[in-house]
């Protein structure tokens, strides 16, 4: 789209320096990630761009890395734990981080801001000081080592999100809709399952992946918290680095990339689907 035709000289450089600096950002973004998935069609055991590769000489490329994960036992437990508790956790921050949004939305509850301030606390306390806090508190309780600990942790990073998004979603609820469903006799439990939840439901799934990808990824508290039985893949891929170095983490990382920007795209669908359920035209 070219600049305005009323922009002055400074407005046209501008206009187009503005482009290119974005540009150049995305560049320096989004470049380690594309550099990684050339790799992972290695055929040797390197993390380095073979002359045969630059040259494009189809023996240089293979699945061998690929067929490694699929057989492999161990990543293939990581890919099970990893499913398992991040499909829990997800399921636990959703309803907790609806329901702490939907109380915070009152008009009438006090420390709203207070609460708030906590709720969200995990996203801004450094990982390593809620990792730490976690191991010793389970190792008293004896949830360390196990998987109802993995995925209360991971819950408890996880709600935050969905607290967000919620509650932004119920920023331009309209309360007169459940007035009206009162006083047409609706009870408050069907009010909420037929007329709330509909209406907040894209924030309520957007929250969820957001959850999911959180856990999904998370490493820190996993290091701190699992033991082998419950290795993830975010902890395979770490070991795998410190003990034995093998492109299969190239393979794995760029399988995560694919699904994380699946999980993107259908962020962004439901963001733009609430938006125009509010009225509001996408941007």
């Amino acid at each position: 789209m070219p600049p305005p035709v009323y922009a002055g000289p400074v407005e046209r450089t501008w206009y187009y320096t503005f482009r290119v600096i974005c540009g150049l950002i995305f560049f320096f973004l989004i470049t380690p990630i594309l550099v990684i998935m050339p790799l992972s069609f290695n055929t040797v055991p390197f993390f380095t761009f073979t002359p045969e590769m630059l040259a494009l000489d189809p023996d240089a490329f293979s699945l061998r890395w690929y067929n490694d994960f699929f057989t492999n036992a161990n990543w293939q437990g990581a890919v099970k734990n990893s499913f398992i508790i991040a499909f829990f956790s997800t399921i636990l921050a959703t309803v907790l981080g609806t329901v702490a949004a939907l109380g915070l939305s009152r008009a009438v509850m006090p420390y709203k801001t207070l609460i708030m301030a906590i709720l969200i606390s995990p996203m801004i306390v450094p990982l390593i000081i809620s990792a730490a806090g976690m191991y010793f508190f389970y190792s008293k309780i004896g949830l360390a080592s196990t998987h109802l600990g993995i995925i209360l942790a991971h819950t408890a990073l996880g709600t935050p999100f969905v607290v967000i998004t919620v509650t932004a979603t119920l920023v331009g609820f309209d309360h007169s809709l459940t007035r009206a469903a009162a006083s047409l006799g609706s009870t408050p439990v069907r009010t909420f399952f037929k007329v709330v939840v509909p209406l907040i439901l894209p924030g309520v799934i957007s929250g969820a992946l957001f959850a999911f990808i959180t856990s999904f990824d998370e490493v820190v508290v996993v290091l701190f918290v699992a033991s082998f039985e419950q290795r993830t893949i975010p902890w395979q891929m770490f070991s795998g680095i410190r003990e034995n170095i093998s492109p299969t983490i190239l393979a794995v990382a760029t399988m995560l990339v694919v699904v994380s920007v699946m999980l993107l795209s259908v962020l962004e669908l439901l963001r733009r689907r609430n938006e125009r359920l509010r009225g509001m035209s996408p941007g």
